[in-house]
């Protein structure tokens, strides 16, 4: 685990549990309860709530995702109230930083615990609503300023980064690692992300645009990092197929039909889908992939343990994997024949133990040959086979943009950079004659204006990442992926032969892991 995951998680621990229950354990002493009890996570809300008086079924509320976290404000502005603690800035203290106002009210003399407020004379209805209106409030507004510029829970979607991830890991993504980014839509509804749950729309609004700015961090993005981020091509997408390349659809169905049959809707930057890869490229590199074997400035790079591809196993008569240890290796049976012998879907670490086994004679990755276009059925990055006949497993070699390098304008580079002159960085680009012109003077270079990243899954036959729509601007970055803190199996929505088996159940050895440990 590296020193920036550590020190979030020394830190989250630090506030969210240390410093609260510093102040709990004497806040417990004045209430005449075992102050030990404040020192128990959770457990501690449980005697809050018997000495406010409240219902105990907030308790259990405190489980629901999002809305949990506003149930536990409630319960603390409950508790402080019975030590007096009722004005308005009080309650506001009480929920941004209980790590401090616990301290304080529980270390000072001059505040006693009083009756529970269900005790008390009766309040109106108006005045409880109120309360619980103003708790909300700050619960919520505590909850976006978390989510905003520390930490945001994200949930693994699909299988392109297993075996390192997994479907249904839930990760919490560390906005400081990298320098949290400020709002590009200030007006929106807090703790959702481009869409209103239930009824659809959008949870944002145009009516305020801000550029892009982003906050000192403990660094930059580093090569092998994995990285949650913006989906580059997710600018433009189909309503009621979101999730979808809308690029790919009207390249296979032609503009008109795409937008004849779906509502086409725009998102800014940070209102795009969130997907999470590992950082090969950093900016100013060149990568090349040869036989499904990544390479960073012509030196092979680094092989995870888990990363997955498909592999050639060549075996002596009446070699066979059985089903248990297809099964506890998570090994994807793919066919075979006589000539190239078994192919199977499996983890690096996997394919060498294979290798061992008696009557293994060779194992070696199954890859689409150099040349072959139409392999993997899907055309790669920039789509245009004339100068560029690349395939997933042999791609490039393709130079990352940096901040300040300049490039000549060809046919070449253009077919390549042309996205990110035009798009990303927002200029008008125009090829007319033979001739570039960019912001409408003629040009034969160009220099450009931000960092960019080359994005990759772990599982490499079964991720859409870079290799299919390119580069990754400085702008799209998210935040770090940290650590598990839930996991568990279920169905998984690919039901192809292809899906990784998924147990059903809790993923005990995974929860509270930090990333770094699941990639060894």
């Amino acid at each position: 685990m590296e020193l920036s995951q550590i020190s979030l998680i020394i830190g989250l621990l630090f506030f969210a549990f240390v410093l609260p229950a510093m102040g709990l354990y004497k806040m417990f002493q004045k209430a005449g309860m075992p102050a030990w009890i404040a020192l128990v996570p959770v457990l501690n809300t449980w005697y809050m709530l018997k000495l406010t008086q409240k219902p105990k079924w907030w308790f259990v509320a405190q489980l629901i995702p999002v809305a949990g976290y506003l149930f536990t404000i409630g319960i603390y502005i409950e508790f402080v109230r019975c030590f007096g603690k009722i004005k308005f800035y009080q309650q506001a203290l009480t929920a941004f930083a209980p790590f401090l106002y616990f301290i304080y009210i529980g270390f000072n003399k001059k505040d006693h615990f009083s009756q529970p407020v269900a005790s008390a004379p009766p309040q109106g209805a108006r005045k409880i609503i109120k309360e619980w209106a103003d708790a909300a409030i700050f619960a919520v507004v505590a909850a976006v300023i978390i989510r905003t510029f520390f930490i945001e829970a994200y949930v693994i979607p699909s299988g392109s980064m297993e075996g390192t991830l997994l479907t249904n890991d839930y990760l919490f993504v560390s906005k400081m690692s990298y320098g949290a980014r400020l709002p590009m839509r200030p007006l929106q509804l807090p703790l959702v992300h481009n869409t209103i749950p239930l009824i659809g729309g959008n949870s944002y609004s145009d009516a305020i645009k801000t550029p892009y700015q982003r906050l000192p961090g403990f660094g930059k993005v580093q090569r092998y990092d994995i990285v949650v981020f913006n989906v580059p091509h997710n600018d433009t997408v189909m309503a009621d197929k979101p999730s979808n390349d809308y690029y790919a659809f009207v390249k296979r169905f032609g503009r008109a039909a795409v937008w004849n049959q779906s509502k086409i809707i725009t998102r800014p930057v940070d209102k795009k889908e969130n997907f999470i890869k590992r950082c090969m490229g950093l900016p100013g590199d060149k990568v090349e992939i040869r036989d499904g074997i990544v390479y960073i400035n012509g030196i092979k790079g680094k092989i995870f343990p888990h990363q997955r591809i498909d592999y050639q196993i060549q075996a002596g008569p009446g070699f066979s994997l059985s089903p248990d240890y297809t099964d506890e290796h998570h090994i994807i049976y793919k066919g075979s024949n006589p000539q190239i012998g078994t192919v199977a879907e499996m983890e690096y670490e996997t394919a060498m133990e294979v290798s061992k086994l008696p009557g293994v004679t060779d194992v070696r990755p199954f890859v689409e040959s150099k040349g072959d276009i139409k392999g993997s059925g899907q055309s790669v990055f920039p789509q245009n086979t004339n100068f560029f006949p690349w395939n997933q497993d042999n791609y490039g070699p393709i130079l990352i943009p940096r901040k300040g390098m300049t490039i000549s304008l060809s046919s070449r580079n253009i077919a390549m950079y042309q996205r990110a002159i035009q798009v990303y960085e927002k200029n008008k680009f125009e090829v007319k004659d033979g001739k570039c012109f960019l912001n409408g003077k003629e040009a034969n270079q160009y220099t450009f204006k931000m960092d960019y990243y080359w994005m990759m899954g772990d599982n490499r036959h079964n991720s859409e990442d870079s290799r299919f729509w390119g580069f990754v601007p400085e702008d799209h970055i998210v935040g770090k992926a940290s650590f598990v803190w839930l996991s568990h199996g279920g169905n998984s929505d690919d039901e192809s032969p292809d899906a990784y088996t998924i147990q059903p159940g809790m993923r005990w050895n995974r929860i509270l892991r930090g990333v770094g440990t699941l990639e060894k």
